[in-house]
Protein backbone atom coordinates (compact mmCIF):
# COMPACT_ATOMS: atom_id res chain seq x y z
CA UNK A 1 0.00 0.00 0.00
CA UNK A 2 1.51 3.60 -0.43
CA UNK A 3 2.59 5.46 2.61
CA UNK A 4 -0.36 7.66 3.29
CA UNK A 5 -3.94 7.33 1.87
CA UNK A 6 -5.75 10.84 2.63
CA UNK A 7 -9.34 11.66 1.89
CA UNK A 8 -11.10 15.14 1.30
CA UNK A 9 -14.90 14.62 2.97
CA UNK A 10 -17.83 15.83 3.36
CA UNK A 11 -21.01 15.38 2.81
CA UNK A 12 -21.77 18.67 1.42
CA UNK A 13 -20.98 21.09 -1.76
CA UNK A 14 -19.15 24.33 -1.64
CA UNK A 15 -16.53 23.62 1.24
CA UNK A 16 -13.14 23.91 -0.71
CA UNK A 17 -12.25 20.13 -0.83
CA UNK A 18 -10.88 20.24 -4.60
CA UNK A 19 -9.14 23.15 -4.27
CA UNK A 20 -7.71 22.11 -0.84
CA UNK A 21 -7.00 18.62 -2.29
CA UNK A 22 -5.11 20.63 -5.15
CA UNK A 23 -2.90 22.80 -2.60
CA UNK A 24 -1.87 19.49 -0.93
CA UNK A 25 -1.08 17.35 -4.02
CA UNK A 26 1.04 20.16 -5.49
CA UNK A 27 3.28 20.90 -2.33
CA UNK A 28 3.86 17.42 -1.84
CA UNK A 29 4.53 16.99 -5.62
CA UNK A 30 7.47 20.00 -4.70
CA UNK A 31 9.04 17.83 -1.98
CA UNK A 32 10.03 15.20 -4.06
CA UNK A 33 6.56 12.50 -3.35
CA UNK A 34 4.96 10.50 -5.99
CA UNK A 35 1.51 11.38 -6.30
CA UNK A 36 -1.36 10.12 -6.97
CA UNK A 37 -4.76 11.34 -7.16
CA UNK A 38 -8.41 9.64 -7.23
CA UNK A 39 -11.45 11.28 -7.77
CA UNK A 40 -14.66 9.30 -6.34
CA UNK A 41 -16.83 12.09 -7.12
CA UNK A 42 -16.21 11.60 -11.17
CA UNK A 43 -19.68 12.35 -12.15
CA UNK A 44 -19.13 16.26 -11.08
CA UNK A 45 -15.85 15.90 -11.62
CA UNK A 46 -14.07 19.20 -10.51
CA UNK A 47 -11.06 17.72 -9.07
CA UNK A 48 -10.44 15.90 -12.50
CA UNK A 49 -11.17 19.20 -14.10
CA UNK A 50 -8.62 20.76 -11.93
CA UNK A 51 -6.53 18.72 -13.06
CA UNK A 52 -6.87 18.39 -16.43
CA UNK A 53 -6.72 22.24 -16.74
CA UNK A 54 -3.12 21.77 -15.05
CA UNK A 55 -2.04 19.43 -17.92
CA UNK A 56 -3.37 21.90 -20.30
CA UNK A 57 -0.89 24.29 -18.89
CA UNK A 58 1.57 21.88 -18.67
CA UNK A 59 1.89 21.29 -22.38
CA UNK A 60 3.03 25.39 -22.29
CA UNK A 61 5.07 24.84 -19.09
CA UNK A 62 6.54 21.20 -18.97
CA UNK A 63 8.31 22.27 -15.67
CA UNK A 64 5.31 21.98 -14.01
CA UNK A 65 4.41 18.90 -11.86
CA UNK A 66 1.85 16.63 -11.90
CA UNK A 67 -0.08 13.65 -10.10
CA UNK A 68 -1.13 10.29 -11.64
CA UNK A 69 -5.35 10.44 -11.83
CA UNK A 70 -8.02 8.19 -11.86
CA UNK A 71 -11.61 9.12 -12.20
CA UNK A 72 -13.13 6.48 -10.63
CA UNK A 73 -16.96 6.18 -11.06
CA UNK A 74 -19.64 4.32 -8.86
CA UNK A 75 -20.73 1.29 -9.79
CA UNK A 76 -23.89 0.95 -11.74
CA UNK A 77 -25.52 -2.55 -10.54
CA UNK A 78 -29.15 -2.36 -9.08
CA UNK A 79 -28.50 -4.85 -6.42
CA UNK A 80 -27.49 -2.21 -3.33
CA UNK A 81 -24.90 -5.47 -2.29
CA UNK A 82 -24.03 -6.14 -5.61
CA UNK A 83 -22.41 -2.42 -6.65
CA UNK A 84 -21.20 -2.26 -2.71
CA UNK A 85 -18.48 -5.42 -3.96
CA UNK A 86 -18.24 -4.05 -7.20
CA UNK A 87 -17.23 -0.75 -5.74
CA UNK A 88 -15.15 -2.18 -3.30
CA UNK A 89 -12.91 -4.43 -5.75
CA UNK A 90 -12.87 -1.30 -7.90
CA UNK A 91 -11.71 0.80 -5.36
CA UNK A 92 -9.34 -1.87 -3.56
CA UNK A 93 -7.92 -2.97 -7.09
CA UNK A 94 -6.89 0.69 -7.89
CA UNK A 95 -4.89 1.13 -4.29
CA UNK A 96 -2.93 -1.80 -5.95
CA UNK A 97 -2.08 -0.69 -8.96
CA UNK A 98 -0.91 2.73 -7.27
CA UNK A 99 0.96 1.08 -4.68
CA UNK A 100 4.49 2.26 -5.76
CA UNK A 101 2.94 5.69 -5.09
CA UNK A 102 4.19 8.02 -1.82
CA UNK A 103 0.95 9.28 -1.39
CA UNK A 104 -2.83 9.35 -2.77
CA UNK A 105 -5.30 12.08 -2.32
CA UNK A 106 -8.73 11.38 -2.68
CA UNK A 107 -11.72 13.49 -3.17
CA UNK A 108 -14.88 12.57 -2.89
CA UNK A 109 -18.20 13.92 -3.90
CA UNK A 110 -20.89 16.17 -1.43
CA UNK A 111 -23.37 13.91 -0.73
CA UNK A 112 -23.38 10.27 0.98
CA UNK A 113 -22.00 7.08 -1.49
CA UNK A 114 -20.88 3.85 -1.44
CA UNK A 115 -17.24 4.87 -2.72
CA UNK A 116 -17.34 8.08 -1.06
CA UNK A 117 -17.79 5.47 2.45
CA UNK A 118 -15.46 3.24 0.92
CA UNK A 119 -12.70 5.84 0.26
CA UNK A 120 -13.10 7.01 3.95
CA UNK A 121 -12.18 3.68 5.11
CA UNK A 122 -8.95 3.02 3.51
CA UNK A 123 -7.53 6.88 4.44
CA UNK A 124 -4.77 7.65 6.72
CA UNK A 125 -5.79 10.94 7.54
CA UNK A 126 -9.51 12.40 6.88
CA UNK A 127 -9.59 16.22 6.28
CA UNK A 128 -12.92 17.96 6.32
CA UNK A 129 -13.37 21.57 5.39
CA UNK A 130 -16.32 23.23 6.37
CA UNK A 131 -17.63 27.21 5.67
CA UNK A 132 -17.58 29.26 9.28
CA UNK A 133 -21.81 28.12 9.04
CA UNK A 134 -24.21 26.81 11.76
CA UNK A 135 -25.42 25.15 8.36
CA UNK A 136 -22.20 22.91 7.77
CA UNK A 137 -21.74 22.17 11.62
CA UNK A 138 -25.18 20.31 11.43
CA UNK A 139 -23.51 17.63 9.34
CA UNK A 140 -21.04 17.38 12.25
CA UNK A 141 -23.15 17.51 15.17
CA UNK A 142 -26.39 18.02 16.41
CA UNK A 143 -26.93 20.84 19.09
CA UNK A 144 -29.80 22.78 20.31
CA UNK A 145 -27.40 25.94 20.94
CA UNK A 146 -24.20 27.39 21.51
CA UNK A 147 -23.47 26.11 25.24
CA UNK A 148 -23.17 22.43 23.68
CA UNK A 149 -26.15 20.74 25.40
CA UNK A 150 -27.54 17.73 24.41
CA UNK A 151 -24.99 16.67 21.91
CA UNK A 152 -24.69 14.28 19.53
CA UNK A 153 -22.81 12.81 16.20
CA UNK A 154 -24.66 14.08 13.02
CA UNK A 155 -24.97 12.05 9.57
CA UNK A 156 -21.29 12.29 8.41
CA UNK A 157 -19.90 12.22 11.94
CA UNK A 158 -21.55 8.89 12.49
CA UNK A 159 -19.94 7.91 9.07
CA UNK A 160 -16.47 8.98 9.63
CA UNK A 161 -17.04 7.03 12.59
CA UNK A 162 -18.18 3.78 11.35
CA UNK A 163 -15.46 4.14 8.86
CA UNK A 164 -13.15 4.20 11.22
CA UNK A 165 -14.31 1.02 12.81
CA UNK A 166 -14.08 -0.87 9.60
CA UNK A 167 -10.47 0.30 9.32
CA UNK A 168 -9.35 -1.31 12.39
CA UNK A 169 -11.26 -4.37 11.88
CA UNK A 170 -9.44 -4.49 8.40
CA UNK A 171 -6.04 -4.22 9.25
CA UNK A 172 -6.04 -2.14 12.64
CA UNK A 173 -4.99 0.69 11.28
CA UNK A 174 -6.06 4.14 12.36
CA UNK A 175 -7.27 7.47 10.75
CA UNK A 176 -6.49 11.04 11.89
CA UNK A 177 -9.51 12.87 11.14
CA UNK A 178 -8.81 17.17 10.62
CA UNK A 179 -11.87 19.29 11.02
CA UNK A 180 -11.31 22.39 9.09
CA UNK A 181 -12.59 25.83 8.75
CA UNK A 182 -12.34 26.87 5.75
CA UNK A 183 -13.91 30.21 3.09
CA UNK A 184 -13.88 31.94 5.82
CA UNK A 185 -15.11 35.95 5.96
CA UNK A 186 -12.39 38.37 5.84
CA UNK A 187 -13.10 39.93 9.18
CA UNK A 188 -13.92 38.05 12.41
CA UNK A 189 -17.62 37.44 13.51
CA UNK A 190 -19.54 36.80 15.95
CA UNK A 191 -20.64 33.05 14.19
CA UNK A 192 -17.06 32.43 13.64
CA UNK A 193 -16.33 33.10 17.27
CA UNK A 194 -19.12 30.95 18.38
CA UNK A 195 -18.02 28.00 15.79
CA UNK A 196 -14.51 28.40 16.89
CA UNK A 197 -15.80 27.62 21.07
CA UNK A 198 -17.72 24.81 19.84
CA UNK A 199 -15.25 23.02 17.43
CA UNK A 200 -12.66 23.71 20.02
CA UNK A 201 -15.04 21.93 22.87
CA UNK A 202 -16.36 19.12 20.45
CA UNK A 203 -12.66 18.35 19.23
CA UNK A 204 -11.69 15.66 21.73
CA UNK A 205 -15.18 14.82 22.42
CA UNK A 206 -15.58 12.92 18.81
CA UNK A 207 -12.09 12.37 17.55
CA UNK A 208 -11.19 15.07 15.26
CA UNK A 209 -7.43 17.77 15.41
CA UNK A 210 -8.95 21.60 14.20
CA UNK A 211 -7.63 23.43 11.24
CA UNK A 212 -7.98 26.62 9.66
CA UNK A 213 -7.97 26.97 6.22
CA UNK A 214 -8.42 29.95 3.23
CA UNK A 215 -10.44 33.11 3.50
CA UNK A 216 -12.97 33.26 0.57
CA UNK A 217 -10.75 34.67 -1.99
CA UNK A 218 -11.63 35.77 -5.87
CA UNK A 219 -7.80 34.21 -6.29
CA UNK A 220 -9.27 30.16 -6.47
CA UNK A 221 -11.26 30.71 -8.98
CA UNK A 222 -9.24 32.21 -11.29
CA UNK A 223 -6.38 29.70 -10.84
CA UNK A 224 -9.00 26.36 -11.23
CA UNK A 225 -9.13 27.73 -14.79
CA UNK A 226 -5.22 26.94 -15.58
CA UNK A 227 -5.07 24.31 -13.24
CA UNK A 228 -2.65 26.35 -10.73
CA UNK A 229 -2.29 26.89 -7.03
CA UNK A 230 -0.48 29.01 -4.55
CA UNK A 231 2.49 27.34 -4.76
CA UNK A 232 2.87 27.38 -8.60
CA UNK A 233 6.13 29.23 -9.72
CA UNK A 234 4.00 30.44 -12.82
CA UNK A 235 2.17 33.34 -10.74
CA UNK A 236 4.39 35.86 -11.52
CA UNK A 237 5.62 38.34 -8.30
CA UNK A 238 3.94 41.22 -10.74
CA UNK A 239 0.38 39.78 -10.08
CA UNK A 240 0.38 38.81 -7.03
CA UNK A 241 -1.49 41.27 -4.58
CA UNK A 242 -1.73 41.88 -0.81
CA UNK A 243 -4.72 39.62 -1.02
CA UNK A 244 -2.29 36.40 -2.72
CA UNK A 245 0.26 37.37 -0.37
CA UNK A 246 -2.29 36.69 2.72
CA UNK A 247 -3.10 33.68 1.04
CA UNK A 248 -0.02 32.19 0.61
CA UNK A 249 1.03 32.49 4.48
CA UNK A 250 -2.70 31.29 4.87
CA UNK A 251 -1.34 27.69 3.08
CA UNK A 252 1.92 27.66 4.74
CA UNK A 253 0.18 27.83 8.40
CA UNK A 254 -2.22 24.86 7.16
CA UNK A 255 0.44 22.54 5.61
CA UNK A 256 2.30 23.25 9.01
CA UNK A 257 -0.65 22.07 10.72
CA UNK A 258 -1.43 19.01 8.76
CA UNK A 259 2.25 17.84 8.99
CA UNK A 260 1.72 15.67 5.90
CA UNK A 261 5.34 14.60 4.61
CA UNK A 262 6.92 17.56 5.34
CA UNK A 263 4.47 19.74 3.17
CA UNK A 264 5.39 22.80 5.31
Amino acid sequence: MPKKIIVFGNQKGGTGKSTLAMHLVVSLLQKGHSVATIDVDAKQGTFTRYIENREATKRENPEIPTPHHTALFESTSNSVSDATKENLDNFRGLLHELEEYDYIIVDTPGNDSSLSRIAHSFADVIITPMNESFVDLDLLVRINDSTETNIRPSVYAEMVWNQKKERILRDKGSIDWVVLLNRMSNTLSKNRTELDKILGALAKRIGFRLARGFKERVIFRELFLSGLTLLDRNISASRMSLSHIAARQELHDLLKTLNIGDAA
